[in-house]
């Protein structure tokens, strides 16, 4: 089952929505913490369902039990945690949360992408989301957009 993420840092909403209606997106499922800020932009929580809907016939659903702590995005952003330490306690607090168990793989059963802020999958949360689910369900095929 192929499941994507995405990051809306650093891109227009031209570029943005055309990336979910290529891949053929049904549902967004927005893993930040903050969802609501004005710093979103056209992510912000309810601007971004009114745009999917509309847009692409896709669902909106924020899920904070894939985001981190406050204070552990804190550490991370003052430079306390390192990407590694960050990592590690993440992933801590997936186990800790049992999100394999609270959540089954028919969540992706639509086209399904993860939506972050960060540009990059490479130090963010998203990825270790769908690598922690893909590592307890298999079956996942991670495409980053």
């Amino acid at each position: 089952m192929r499941v994507y993420s995405i990051g809306s840092g650093g891109k227009s909403a031209r570029e943005f929505f055309g990336k979910l209606e290529e891949a053929g997106i049904k549902r967004v499922i927005d893993v930040r913490l903050h969802n609501a800020s004005q710093l979103a932009g056209f992510t912000k929580r309810e601007d971004l369902q009114f745009f999917l809907e509309r847009m692409l016939c896709a669902e909106y659903r924020h899920e904070p039990l894939f985001a981190p702590t406050r204070e552990m995005l804190r550490k991370y952003r003052t430079g306390q945690y390192s990407w590694e330490d960050y990592e590690k306690e993440f992933l801590a607090l997936l186990r800790e949360r049992a999100v394999e168990q609270r959540f089954s793989p028919d969540l992706f059963a639509l086209p399904t992408v993860l939506l972050c802020s960060e540009a990059s999958p490479t130090h963010c949360h998203r990825r270790l989301v769908l690598e922690y689910l893909q590592g307890h369900w298999g079956g996942l095929e991670i495409v980053h957009l």
